[in-house]
């Protein structure tokens, strides 16, 4: 790979990559290229580790050979210590790549007399160089070179010569110093004549350790200038830089059910936005774990990758008790969805629980990340820090377009509305779920106390925890209060007694109008009858009086014919 070299946005001079996880960033590009650059912290702050993972990733990544000249451990002490780094420095002064020098300087040895240099100094360092065509190199540690040099005078020249040297050869050096009393090194000198200078800092504060690192000075470079967290495990390095929460993130519009269709169907029958931040609060025992053991389910069912931080539970008892509740977490895990990271807030300090979560997500890019509870975060530092661990961390999520849901435990108390950790503010929707005692019994109510950019029921609904899974389900408002558990059970008994008891009454009361009915056509078809058979003899009657006339009609037509009949024969006789 060919040299990588940056230039600043502000600036026409050009940047070096250092190759160490998250640290460019901060410097818009990495240290400056050509220049020396001066690390300095206490005993165990992390100098050598740094100037070392720069040189190797130089290497590696940059295809840049370097040279580590030390002055303090043995270059196979130097190689043995980094090993479990992953970095094989063996091999790599063996591929030529790499040139490492023991400069031993016997403090007891060195008297000052007259005229002091680094001419001897800077010939082995010119035949490493030369040997190697280095682009890099480490310095470790400055204060051997001028041990019980008391001139302040020929130190400073001689500090600037060594600079300026470095300059001229056209090298990015790293110089580790010790921090002094008050200033930044033992002789309070080299940060003025670095270009660079940044500062290490290992903290222990009520017995839990933090690593901070912090950019004193970069000439002519803009710079994050915060105190960022670090961490070191067999990576080597990983600093979080975030400190910068401009908003300007892209949202998304499409919606994911929270596994539980009960509670989507308060969510406008839809659930969550993708990439919100949803906190679950309630006290203890009012099932905030089952939800978000859903939430990661739903997840998974999806084919999402789910990342679940734990601090209370290991993952064989979370697996074992999510299966009472119809959950089974451990196909999801074999399946690679889902990942189950169980510490104690006491393990390390606040920050280094940011960056180990930090890499986790860069390194299984999950789509739901889930922290419960995040109250137990409060064991090693204090809610204000805990509130701005959060706020970075929800603001590094939300970048990633990540949909993340936290839990947090609240006390039993009028004041316990907001939560401790402060963030309810900051989250997109807010869930609180509560015991609700009464008759006798403890339940559980749940409802929504915001949920931004969405319709969203405001009713309390009892949440309902089963072999067969959650479920919301409606309450009842009573004289004193809302019913929930076997006080709604019993209005719900007497409703379906009360619908019983009106469906007899209606019953009955259909009876006697069908009796009525009976009676009434009854009595219809009895006159009807009755009006048939008058009809029947007023049809007779009326029916023998129209045959009487037609019959004395009919006589009357044949004795008219017969009349006429014989008064023509009387006429033809008396013709005749």
């Amino acid at each position: 790979m060919s040299r990588s070299v940056k230039k600043s946005n502000t600036t026409a001079f050009e940047k070096t990559p250092t190759g160490i996880n998250g640290f460019d960033e901060i410097t818009n590009g990495g240290l400056p290229a050509n220049r020396p650059t001066l690390v300095c912290g206490e005993a165990g702050a992390g100098k050598t580790l740094f100037s070392i993972e720069f040189i190797v990733r130089g290497i590696l990544q940059y295809n840049e050979p370097g040279v580590i000249m030390v002055f303090e451990e043995k270059a196979e002490d130097l190689e043995q210590n980094v090993a479990s780094l992953g970095f094989n420095l063996k091999k790599l002064q063996k591929d030529g790549l790499l040139w490492i020098d023991h400069v031993h300087i016997d403090r007891t040895e060195i008297e000052e007399t007259g005229m002091y240099d680094l001419d001897g100094l800077f010939i082995r360092l010119a035949h490493a160089i030369d040997t190697t065509g280095a682009k890099r190199v480490m310095l470790d540690t400055i204060e051997n070179l001028f041990g019980g040099f008391e001139n302040e005078g020929i130190l400073r020249a001689e500090l600037r010569r060594l600079f300026s040297w470095l300059k001229n050869r056209g090298i990015t050096t790293i110089i580790t110093a010790e921090k002094g009393l008050g200033t930044l090194t033992r002789h309070g000198l080299e940060e003025y004549v670095s270009d660079c200078v940044i500062l290490l800092d290992h903290r222990v504060k009520n017995q839990i350790s933090t690593r901070l690192l912090r950019v004193v000075k970069y000439r002519g470079s803009l710079h994050g200038t915060n105190e960022y967290p670090f961490l070191i495990d067999e990576d080597g390095i990983s600093v979080l830089p975030v400190t910068s929460l401009l908003l300007e993130r892209e949202v998304s519009s499409q919606r994911i059910s929270c596994g539980i269709p009960s509670l989507d169907d308060m969510l406008d029958g839809r659930g969550f936005y993708r990439g919100s931040s949803i906190l679950i609060s309630g006290t203890a025992g009012t099932g905030k774990t089952n939800i978000a053991a859903y939430f990661a389910d739903a997840s998974c069912k999806r084919k999402e990758r789910c990342l679940f931080f734990a601090f209370e539970e290991s993952p064989p008892q979370i697996i074992r008790n999510m299966q009472s509740i119809n959950i089974d977490l451990k196909k999801h895990i074999d399946a690679g969805l889902l990942q189950i990271l169980a510490t104690r807030p006491t393990s390390y300090g606040l920050e280094s629980h940011l960056v180990s979560i930090h890499k986790r997500v860069k390194q299984y890019k999950p789509r739901t990340v889930i922290l419960d509870p995040i109250t137990n975060l409060v064991t090693v530092a204090s809610i204000s820090d805990v509130k701005s661990m959060l706020t970075r961390l929800l603001d590094f999520l939300q970048n990633e377009g990540i949909t993340v849901l936290f839990t947090a435990l609240v006390f039993d108390n009028e004041k316990s509305l907001q939560t401790d950790e402060g963030i309810s503010s900051l989250v997109d929707a807010w869930i609180q779920v509560r015991d609700i005692e009464g008759n006798g019994e403890r339940n559980r109510g749940i409802y929504i106390m915001k949920s931004r950019g969405m319709n969203h029921s405001n009713q309390v609904r009892e949440f309902v925890i089963t072999e067969k899974g959650l479920e919301l389900v409606d309450v009842f408002q009573g004289p004193e209060g809302i019913l929930v558990g076997s006080a709604r059970q019993a209005q719900l008994l007497q409703e379906a007694t009360g619908i019983e008891l009106r469906t007899y009454a209606a019953s009955r009361k259909d009876q006697a109008i069908e009796r009525k009915k009976l009676v009434l056509e009854a009595k219809i078809a009895s006159l009807r009858e009755e009006f048939e058979s008058v009809q029947d003899e007023l049809n007779k009657t009326f029916m023998e009086e129209k045959l009487k006339k037609e019959i004395m009609e009919r006589n009357r037509q044949q004795l008219a014919n017969s009349r006429n009949n014989r008064n023509l024969k009387n006429g033809k006789n008396s013709k005749k």
